[in-house]
């Protein structure tokens, strides 16, 4: 059964969570940056998510939802939304004021930009020493790089992830998924929750650097050796090959991997292929990628005999598998209903929508329910009201377009 949560356009049920009571100012757009703090959320922190009075550009991707974009609720959970134009003296004044009570600041500015605004970290760490500045860059703060434009796939194609996804074919390809951004977001978590617990010992906040090019390294750790008198062209990657990958069935495809000593022999009886199993020349992952092209022709003739689906059963807890499914198929998996990972949300403009829930589980401090992503400048006059603005001052903003009322 899917989770649901009653509250259409707000917050959270106050379940304590490992970062309740952390505040945090969410500057950033598009996917690494919002998500990050979309993770922070989870974890209990109160995030406002600052967006200029255009929006955020993601939430005008293309979409098959009409009133909001797929991909802007999809990283954008659990935060307050406010409008903020922070070009105007009155829009940076808000800001600083809210930097004075905040934990957390999350900014996706190229390092040239945060000084022209008035936000770098000298001048917000002024205003509030305990705070966590965290910066996430294309690139990184220095080097000649810097000041360029970073996109996940920018990144793959920089930093040889098109390269190996392309191996053995006429061209390189995109990982597509934003994988570098969504790597990028759970970096940014890692970091600001670990800024957060020196800041508990030392009583100082801290910048903290993330970057597209960091991680986009980071999560090729496995390739990205390169030992003493080795020479540049060698095979860098940790595909297996052989009898691991996707293989096509009756009906559907199936991946399978079967590496392990036992998960080869339980294979090859499970297949009608038992002699396979008992023969030396395949005996090590090594020599059967080495004998694919004797192996996969037998392997495949065997699996024509059943569905994906079909293996699926057969092979059970014997042989690691997954028959290629849609993502569609996902939200209503016994698996992952039974691991609550499907909620339930309420859009003020999009409506009941299914979607992501907890990526971590906590025993003692589970945290808040997720709750939809804000539409624009949703909580503005909340947000203000709490920051301690008037009326007459909130309304003030809106006729000088510092900033916006929650959209219609």
């Amino acid at each position: 059964m899917t989770m649901e949560y009653s509250k259409s356009e707000g917050q959270g049920g106050n379940g304590a969570g490992p970062l309740s009571g952390v505040k945090v100012l969410d500057l950033s757009g598009y996917i690494a940056g919002p998500f990050g703090c979309s993770l922070l959320a989870d974890l209990g922190a109160e995030v406002i998510k600052i967006e200029p009075p255009q929006g955020d550009t993601l939430r005008k991707y293309p979409s098959t939802l009409k009133e909001e974009g797929r991909a802007f609720l999809g990283v954008n959970r659990s935060k307050k939304g406010l409008v903020l134009d922070l070009k105007q003296p009155e829009g940076l004044a808000v800001l600083h004021r809210l930097v004075e009570s905040a934990d957390v600041l999350v900014h996706n500015f190229r390092p040239s930009v945060p000084p022209r605004l008035g936000i770098d970290y000298e001048r917000l760490k002024a205003i509030n020493p305990r705070l966590i500045y965290c910066a996430i860059t294309g690139y990184g703060e220095t080097g000649p790089l810097k000041d360029k434009a970073g996109y996940d796939q920018v990144l793959q194609s920089m930093t040889g992830i098109c390269a190996f996804q392309g191996m053995g074919k006429a061209r390189p390809e995109i990982a597509y998924g934003s994988i570098v951004d969504y790597y990028a977001a759970s970096m940014l978590a890692y970091g600001v929750s670990s800024a957060l617990f020196s800041r508990e010992r030392t009583g100082q906040g801290q910048m903290v650097g993330v970057s597209l090019l960091r991680s986009a390294l980071t999560m090729q750790s496995a390739r990205f050796v390169w030992a003493d008198g080795e020479p540049r062209e060698i095979d860098r990657d940790m595909r297996s090959g052989g009898i691991t990958g996707i293989h096509e069935t009756r009906e559907g495809f199936l991946y399978i991997s079967a590496n392990t000593p036992h998960f080869w022999r339980d294979l090859c009886e499970l297949t009608g292929l038992s002699d396979l199993a008992a023969d030396p020349r395949y005996d090590t992952v090594r020599k059967r990628a080495q004998a694919a092209d004797e192996l996969l022709p037998k392997l495949r003739a065997a699996l024509s005999a059943r569905t994906a689906l079909e293996w699926e059963e057969v092979f059970g807890e014997r042989v690691p598998c997954a028959a290629v499914r849609p993502i569609e198929d996902m939200f209503d998996h016994p698996q992952v209903l039974a691991e609550d990972m499907v909620a339930e949300f309420h859009h003020p403009a999009t409506g009941r929508y299914r979607g992501m829930g907890k990526p971590v589980t906590f025993s003692a401090t589970p945290g808040p329910a997720p709750f939809a992503a804000p539409v624009a400048g949703q909580h503005s006059a909340e947000v203000l009201a709490q920051h301690g603005y008037s009326e007459a001052e909130i309304a003030h903003f809106r006729e000088q377009g510092v900033t916006v009322p929650r959209a219609a």
